[in-house]
């Protein structure tokens, strides 16, 4: 039996993430994540794919984010019709943002056909919803720690990882007629002792391992978080002005309100409003109520018991509401997706509220390279929403201590727990340098050989006669 891997993405980039395993003549596809922010990047999903769908006979998806899961239905759309793998809770979420990419991507493409600014002509999406719905007809939950047989010679095995609600790292053995071979996917991985979810499972044994590094670089801030979010909240009030705050739907906006709960009850911030625009938000907010066993919030309460439920929380979906929150001059905190901004409600958000001195937009999570956030981030005097170049006069500030990824320490952390060097090592979902940082960190601290960044497209030959 002979096992090779291409990497279709995910490789010197934090998007995209696509490995195909071709195990004999049967094709696994382990993630697939749309490509986003540097444009080049971006032009990817629109490219002819590295081969015929039809011929994939399975996808595992490691968690539902869009970078993770956003090409299916694409791929469908192209051809593929096999089974789709996932945990219970990323199939829940995947029905919310599946469906909401697609929306998304029809109404941009209807509002550029009216304004005409797409290169495209007419305007399109890149997929429907008629096609996201087919793409979730194909989804088979499987529960943590279950192992499923795929095929006779390969069984897959789901484990926390503690990124997002249904997160996972995915083991593979290949049973092969000489010997079994394991290849450890670790998708992306949580940060420890985190108060919503829980810590990133331990693997002991990994004859291959595709590990992340979308922070092999760097440390995660060591100061409260708690106190620096109450240090902002209240500096943005003292400014006459309201705290904008793009964040990524699942996970991220529910650690938020975890923290904005905790924060008024102990009066450590001002009383006041907290606004969830974000319908895709709130419909994963209450994911994590139906899916309870799969984080901590409701350990020690009753079925019935949520912080999500704080009075000080207005939801708010329709259209309507979401542009009333213009209004609002001073003291409300309006939290709206998505985390890059770089599609959906908080682009309208942004388009009023850039140009407002006494506001101030806060970043709570990653940004990609060339995403608008980055470009925020990093400076820039205006910011292109609309077809406009809106100018930037608000407060810009950044919090990293609610990451979803675990930093440089914590990879290391859970990568150790390997108790001896995996065949080949791939670092993957990081940007070059990130990657390239984390390889070496690995290679020096464990002393293990065959640490490799792939390259974009590149293939491997991983077993050879097992």
């Amino acid at each position: 039996m002979n096992v090779r891997v291409k990497f279709l993405g995910g490789a010197r980039s934090v998007t995209g993430s696509k490995y195909l395993l071709e195990i004999d003549k049967f094709k696994i596809l382990l993630d697939c994540g749309l490509f986003q922010g540097l444009k080049e990047l971006r032009l990817r999903n629109w490219d002819k794919f590295p081969l015929d769908p039809a011929t994939i006979d399975a996808v595992i998806i490691t968690h539902a984010h869009i970078d993770h899961s956003g090409y299916l239905p694409l791929l469908v759309k192209e051809g593929f019709t096999g089974p789709v793998y996932c945990t219970a809770a990323t199939a829940s979420l995947l029905e919310i943002l599946l469906k909401d990419a697609a929306k998304l991507q029809e109404e941009e493409a209807e509002f550029a056909k009216k304004k005409g600014y797409s290169k495209h002509n007419p305007p399109k999406p890149l997929f429907t919803i008629r096609d996201a719905e087919q793409a979730l007809a194909l989804l088979e939950s499987v529960a943590y720690k279950d192992t499923l047989s795929i095929i006779p010679t390969i069984q897959a095995t789901f484990f926390d990882a503690g990124h997002i609600l249904g997160s996972s790292i995915v083991s593979l053995d290949i049973l092969g007629p000489i010997q079994k071979k394991t290849i450890v996917f670790s998708g992306d991985l949580g940060r420890y002792d985190q108060p919503l979810l829980y810590d990133p499972t331990a693997i002991k044994h990994a004859d291959v391992l595709f590990v992340e590094s979308t922070y092999g670089d760097r440390m995660n801030e060591e100061d409260s978080t708690e106190t620096r979010l109450a240090q902002i909240v209240n500096e943005a009030f003292e400014q006459k002005g309201c705290l904008l705050i793009p964040s990524f739907a699942v996970g991220r906006t529910q650690l938020l309100l975890y923290y904005f709960h905790h924060l008024l009850e102990k009066k450590l911030i001002p009383d006041c409003k907290v606004y969830i625009d974000s319908p895709m938000a709130i419909n994963a907010t209450y994911l994590h109520k139906k899916h309870r066993k799969d984080h901590k919030l409701s350990v020690g309460k009753n079925e019935h018991a949520s912080i999500f439920d704080d009075g000080h929380f207005q939801y708010y979906k329709s259209q309507e509401s979401s542009n009333n929150l213009n209004n609002i001059e001073k003291g409300a905190i309006i939290i709206s997706a998505s985390g890059m901004c770089t599609g959906g409600r908080i682009l309208h958000h942004l388009f009023h509220r850039l140009p407002r001195k006494n506001d101030t937009l806060l970043f709570v999570g990653y940004q990609a390279i060339g995403s608008r956030g980055r470009k925020i981030l990093e400076g820039d005097e205006t910011s292109r929403i609309f077809g406009l170049e809106v100018p930037i006069k608000s407060h810009i500030k950044y919090l990293n201590g609610l990451s979803a990824h675990a930093d440089q320490s914590e990879l290391m952390q859970w990568v150790s727990q390997i108790s001896r060097p995996p065949k080949y090592t791939f670092v993957v979902h990081g940007e070059p340098d990130s990657a390239k940082t984390f390889a070496n960190k690995i290679s020096s601290s464990l002393a293990w050989s065959n640490v490799i960044v792939p390259q974009y497209l590149e293939s491997i030959e991983l077993f050879r006669g097992i």
